[in-house]
């Protein structure tokens, strides 16, 4: 084999190798995204079914219930036009409250019911979550969809976090 030969066999291996990697890394990337939907999204069915996702909103009042085993959660979550019932078996955090910004991560199962694996609250009396106040703000205006906080990709109906 010529010296040309080598030389370009080794830089076509090269690409190949490198193709591969971002191959792999995109495909990671693609699997570890979460999409954050509204309960207007969720119930305009934009939200996938036994995929994760986030879902957010207010904890609506009233509707905080808690089983014997003083673990699992069941409680409602509105953007003030639709409502998603939500069940968490866990800890809430401390600053759970109804009437609330939440953000809730998890499945929503065929049968309508979001079963979160992770629950979080605001942190002080002032902060809402960009993409919970961009839904309700939309919602309570009548539009389809929330607008997309800056640091935001629209995608699939969902926002990248």
């Amino acid at each position: 084999m010529k010296t040309r030969h080598k030389r370009l066999a080794f830089v076509v291996a090269g690409l190949g190798a490198l193709s591969l990697i971002a191959y792999l890394i995109f495909n990671a990337f693609q699997g570890n995204l979460l999409y954050f939907f509204s309960p207007s999204d969720v119930v305009a069915k934009k939200a996938p079914i036994e995929k994760s996702f986030r879902l957010g909103g207010l904890v609506e009042v009233g509707s905080l219930k808690r089983e014997d085993d003083g673990l699992t959660a069941h409680f409602t979550v509105t953007d003030n036009v639709q409502r998603i019932n939500v069940t968490y078996k866990g800890i809430l955090p401390d600053l759970f409250k109804e009437g609330k910004g939440v953000v809730a991560q998890g499945k929503l199962e065929h049968d309508g019911m979001f079963r979160a694996s992770e629950v979080l609250a605001k942190h002080d009396e002032n902060y809402m979550p960009p993409e919970v106040a961009a839904s309700l703000k939309s919602a309570q205006n009548g539009a389809k969809s929330p607008a997309p906080a800056a640091n935001t990709v629209n995608t699939e109906g969902g926002r990248k976090l």
